[in-house]
C-alpha cells in the first residue's frame, strides 16, 4: 500500500470520528448494527465459507499450473468450453458473494482471461441451484424460472462483453500464452482433480442450508450433510498424507482430534472444523516443500482480502443494516417506497441497491418476499436479485483490488444495467 493511500485512510478515520454525531440514537443504531453484521458473518461464514475458499484458492495457485488456467481459461481457449465452465461453477459451488473472491483471485492471477474469470466471479454466487427452486417455491415459478435463465445468461454475456471491452488489455495474455513452455505440474492430472475436488466437497456440504420444508431430496441431503463433509475431508487427508507428501503421524492425530471432537460434541461441528484447520495449517508448515508453498499462498490470499472484507462488512452494515432489520442509516422503507411498479427508475433503484446489500445464501429469498408484500413490483423484485446474490459492498472493495478501478467498475455497471433492464422486460411481461 503506497503512503499516501494510508494517508488518506487515516485522515478519512480522523474526520469521520471528528464529524460523526455519534451523540445521535440513529446514528449510535447504525453503529451497533455494522459490528453486529460484522459478527453474523464472522460466526455464520468465515469458518466455513472463507478459510475453505482461502485454502483452494491457494492450492490453485500452487498445485495447478499456469499453463493450463490459461489453456482453459485464458483468452485464447475455446470460448465455448471456458465460458461453459465458469458459468456453470455456481450450481456446484453455491456460494455468497464473499466466499467466491479467493477462488476468482486465484484463476485470474493464474492467467485466466478477464472474459472466462469475470463469468465465474458472477456465477459463483448468483447461480445457486437450491436458491433458484427456493425462489420458484416461495416468489413463484416466473421469478424462479427468469433467474435460473437471467443468472446463467448473465455470466455469458458478462464475460464476453468484458473480454470484448478489455480486449486490448488480453493481448499480453495472449502473447504470454504463445510463448508459455510447457510445465510439468506438481501433481498430475488426476490427482489435481481429486485434490481439490476433496476441498470442493468440504467448502459445498459444510454450507448445504437447510431448506424450509423437512423432507424431500434436499433436506435428505441437508441430513447428512456433516456426514458427506467427514467423508470428503478424510479423502482429503489421503491427498494430503500420500500425495503431498505431508507428515503422516502429525495428520493422522489431526484426523483423530477432529473424530473425537465431532463424537464428543455433535452440536458444535465448528469447534472440530476449527481443530481441523489448525492440524492442517501446522502439518503444512512442518511438512514438504509443496505443502509449505500451499500455507503460504492460502496466507496471502487471506491478508489481502479479509481486511478489505470486513470493512467493507461494517460500513454495509453502518448504511443498510443487516437484511431484514431496519437499523441502518438508511431506513428500509425508503427503499420499499422507491420500488414499487415497473418504472426504469425503479429497477436501476433495485439493481443498485442490490449490489450494495450483503446477502448470505439463501437469505435474498425471504428479504424480497418481505418487499414484494410492501408493493415492490415484481420486475425491481428480479432485478435484485440477479444483482444482490453476485455483488455486495464488501465483495466490490475486494473486487477493485484485484482487477483495478477501470475494470471492477465496468463489471459493477454491467450487472446493474443487465439487471436493470432485465427486470423491465420481465416486469413488463407480468404486467406488474
Amino acid at each position: 500500500m503506497k503512503e499516501w493511500h494510508k494517508f488518506l485512510i487515516v485522515l478519512g478515520v480522523f474526520g469521520a470520528a471528528y464529524c460523526i454525531p455519534f451523540e445521535n440514537m440513529a446514528i449510535q443504531k447504525a453503529v451497533l448494527e455494522s459490528f453486529l453484521m460484522l459478527q453474523d458473518y464472522a460466526r455464520k461464514h468465515v469458518l466455513l465459507c472463507l478459510v475453505p475458499a482461502f485454502f483452494i484458492a491457494g492450492a490453485i495457485s500452487v498445485f495447478i499450473s499456469q499453463a493450463s488456467v490459461m489453456k482453459y481459461l485464458g483468452p485464447m481457449a475455446n470460448r465455448f468450453l471456458s465460458y461453459s465452465v465458469a458459468s456453470v461453477s455456481g450450481t456446484i459451488l453455491a456460494v455468497c458473494s464473499c466466499t467466491v473472491l479467493p477462488l476468482f483471485a486465484g484463476i485470474y492471477r493464474m492467467g485466466a482471461g478477464i472474459g472466462p474469470a469475470t463469468a465465474f466471479l458472477y456465477s459463483g454466487p448468483a447461480i445457486n441451484i437450491l436458491a433458484i427452486i427456493l425462489s420458484a417455491k416461495v416468489l413463484g415459478w416466473q421469478i424462479g424460472l427468469a433467474r435460473a435463465l437471467g443468472s446463467v445468461g448473465f455470466a455469458y454475456v458478462i464475460g464476453l462483453l468484458m473480454a470484448l471491452i478489455f480486449r486490448e488489455d488480453e493481448k499480453e495474455k495472449k502473447k504470454m500464452q504463445m510463448v508459455m513452455p510447457a510445465e510439468e505440474p506438481p501433481l498430475s492430472l488426476r490427482r489435481e482433480t481429486v485434490y481439490m475436488a476433496s476441498m470442493v466437497g468440504v467448502l459445498v456440504f459444510a454450507n448445504w442450508a437447510k431448506p424450509q420444508a423437512e423432507e424431500g431430496f434436499w433436506y435428505a441431503v441437508y441430513a447428512i450433510k456433516w456426514y458427506v463433509t467427514g467423508a470428503f475431508g478424510l479423502l482429503f487427508a489421503y491427498t494430503f498424507i500420500r500425495w503431498l507428501k505431508a507428515k503422516p503421524v502429525l495428520s493422522i492425530i489431526g484426523v483423530i482430534a477432529v473424530a473425537v471432537l465431532a463424537v464428543l460434541f455433535p452440536r458444535y461441528p465448528l469447534l472440530s472444523f476449527s481443530a481441523g484447520i489448525l492440524f492442517l495449517v501446522y502439518a503444512g508448515k512442518s511438512s514438504s516443500e509443496m505443502t509449505k508453498g500451499w500455507i503460504d499462498a492460502t496466507w496471502s490470499f487471506t491478508m489481502l482480502i479479509l481486511p478489505l472484507l470486513f470493512g467493507g462488512i461494517l460500513i454495509a452494515g453502518f448504511l443498510l443494516g443487516m437484511p431484514g432489520t431496519n437499523n441502518g442509516i438508511i431506513p428500509n422503507q425508503w427503499i420499499a417506497e422507491l420500488v414499487g411498479g415497473n418504472s426504469w427508475h425503479a429497477n436501476l433503484l433495485a439493481s443498485v441497491v442490490g449490489s450494495l446489500m450483503y446477502f448470505a445464501t439463501l437469505t435474498e429469498v425471504p428479504i424480497v418476499q418481505g418487499l414484494l408484500g410492501s408493493g415492490m413490483g415484481k420486475g425491481p423484485a428480479l432485478a435484485l436479485l440477479l444483482a444482490g446474490p453476485a455483488l455486495s459492498l464488501p465483495n466490490m472493495i475486494v473486487i477493485r483490488s484485484i482487477l483495478g478501478t477501470k475494470k471492477s467498475l465496468v463489471f459493477f455497471g454491467l450487472v446493474v444495467g443487465l439487471s436493470t433492464i432485465v427486470g423491465m422486460i420481465f416486469g413488463w411481461m407480468t404486467g406488474q
